[in-house]
């Protein structure tokens, strides 16, 4: 493993550890897809299995997180059994100075998205690379949109100035998330006005979902070698 791995994998334990500690026993708890929120699924299972939490139920973001959860002993439910949870632990590509996010990198933007906005807490666990001054700055915005048409809405994002790649799967061929639907990944480089650009992107037909977290993270972990940093939102 290279140095700068490993040491970035133990940032995302130091975050996954400090968000794990805000859990409670008898807590409904949102699943974050991704690698980072892997780390604290692993770790909320080894807490169930020592007796240090109890009645924990979890609901995943992914069928991916739900096979790693189901397999590592963490009770599940789903969001139509508990539409109210208490916090979810996600990651992050990307954070700003408002705490407003870039999400969808793994492919999970839809259910992260309806879960985080389900979670009375939205805790995010990242290591100090995933801060930027604006959304947009390293990282492309995954929009999800339906396979049918989907040139169409490549063409209008590339009229609000992204350049636009439909993301490709392990076979080769387009990227089906849970639902089915394909994702484009749009670099619009730093995002002026992320809130202009959702409404833009919400009014369209076709798009079923983008990346743009805006005003859902209560709490941001962002583990640093010099410590963690825990932000919270101002709310207006």
């Amino acid at each position: 493993m290279a140095p700068h791995q490993a040491d970035r994998d133990s940032l995302k334990r130091q975050a996954a550890e400090h968000a794990v500690g805000f859990l409670q026993h008898g807590m409904v708890v949102g699943l974050g897809h991704g690698s980072t929120a892997a780390v604290a699924v692993r770790m909320i299972a080894r807490l169930l299995a020592a007796g240090e939490l109890k009645n924990i139920r979890g609901v995943p973001c992914s069928r991916e997180v739900a096979r790693t959860a189901g397999n590592l002993g963490i009770p599940l439910t789903t969001l139509d059994e508990s539409p109210l949870l208490d916090l979810t632990i996600d990651g992050a590509d990307e954070v700003d100075p408002r705490l407003n996010l870039i999400k969808g990198a793994g492919g999970a933007l839809l259910q992260e998205k309806m879960v985080a906005q389900a979670s009375r807490r939205e805790i995010i666990v990242i290591d100090k690379t995933k801060l930027v001054p604006a959304l947009g700055t390293r990282r492309p915005l995954p929009v999800e949109v339906v396979p049918f048409g989907w040139r169409a809405q490549s063409v209008f994002l590339e009229k609000l100035g992204a350049k636009v790649t439909l993301r490709k799967g392990p076979a080769g061929g387009p990227f089906r998330t849970d639902a089915g639907h394909f994702i484009l990944d749009c670099v619009f480089g730093p995002i002026e006005d992320p809130s202009a650009l959702a409404s833009r992107l919400e009014a369209r037909a076709g798009i079923v979902e983008h990346g743009l977290f805006l005003g859902l993270a209560s709490d941001v972990i962002a583990a640093t070698r010099s410590g963690i940093q825990h932000l919270t939102r101002e709310v207006t």
